[in-house]
């Protein structure tokens, strides 16, 4: 990240991971620079797991924060002074705070990002739910729940056997937890919510099933969209919430955290995603 010339520094903030380049995290941050009069700086740069920390080492006192994407969420750990509770419960962070003094911290919006986002459509409590998926979105997503005070979750996997660090997490959330695989969807209903970590395109061969297990449907995915699940979910009357409202209410949290300043302008954020993603739509 290269330093700033001359006696003032420019602040500056970036997204790191690999790929990189799909992030929707530079327009969205620096639309809230603009919309807080913030003369800020957010770049993007493909950083590989074993690169964080020179990376890191490297960078100068006018860097701010890190938005980190995969696959450096762990790694980004062992990288600080101090990690936040939500961080070091999921074993992932997604946000790196760069202090005057040299320390650093870790933090993880993804998980408040989600309840937010559920929030922001008066959903603030539910009794059960399904979690499609087992990777880093899914333990998030368990521990969002939790913050839901749900108290029931199912979990769809591919492969029952590699679910053991979820169902650790999903006890040490407190949380009642079946385990199933994809051959047994239809045996699976009656939920409040579901929750589709999978990338899109990947639960397109159940998307007429979990279109109608719950009221509510979360799709993580946000491009291509509509995803075949998201067309059902439409068709059958579920509400619906996608990838993009996660992605922005997480990045409001960051944008709080790296500026000191609140509330983050929510609505500049999306609008300035929105735009970016239809600028990559064909023609």
């Amino acid at each position: 990240m290269p330093g700033a010339q001359g006696p003032v520094l420019m602040t500056r903030c970036a997204v790191l991971g690999s790929p990189i380049a799909h992030s929707l995290s530079p327009a969205m941050h620096r639309a809230a620079y603009a919309a807080l009069g913030l003369d800020w700086r957010y770049d993007a740069y493909e950083v590989e797991e074993a690169e964080l920390a020179g990376f890191v080492a490297g960078l100068g006192q006018d860097v701010r924060g890190l938005s980190l994407t995969m696959p450096l969420k762990r790694v980004a750990l062992d990288l600080v002074d101090t990690v936040d509770p939500v961080a070091e419960l999921i074993g992932a962070a997604n946000t790196m705070l760069l202090e005057p003094d040299g320390s650093r911290s870790a933090h993880n919006t993804d998980v408040p990002g989600l309840v937010n986002a559920f929030a922001e459509r008066g959903i603030t409590a539910a009794d059960s739910a399904v979690v499609l998926g087992g990777g880093a979105t899914a333990a998030s997503t368990l521990a969002a729940l939790r913050g839901l005070r749900v108290s029931e979750v199912t979990l769809v996997v591919r492969d029952v056997a590699k679910a053991e660090r979820l169902r650790d997490l999903a006890a040490e959330l407190g949380l009642r937890t079946a385990v199933a695989d994809f051959s047994q969807v239809e045996q699976i209903g009656g939920f409040d919510l579901c929750v589709s970590t999978l990338p899109g395109g990947a639960a397109d061969p159940w998307a007429e099933h979990f279109a109608g297990v719950a009221p509510v449907v979360f799709d993580v995915a946000y491009h291509p969209w509509p995803t075949r699940l998201a067309i059902a979910a439409h068709r059958v009357g579920t509400e619906l919430l996608n990838g993009l409202d996660l992605l922005v209410h997480q990045a409001t949290l960051q944008v709080e955290m790296m500026t000191g300043r609140s509330p983050a302008p929510l609505a500049a954020m999306r609008a300035a995603a929105r735009e970016e993603l239809g600028d990559r739509e064909p023609a």
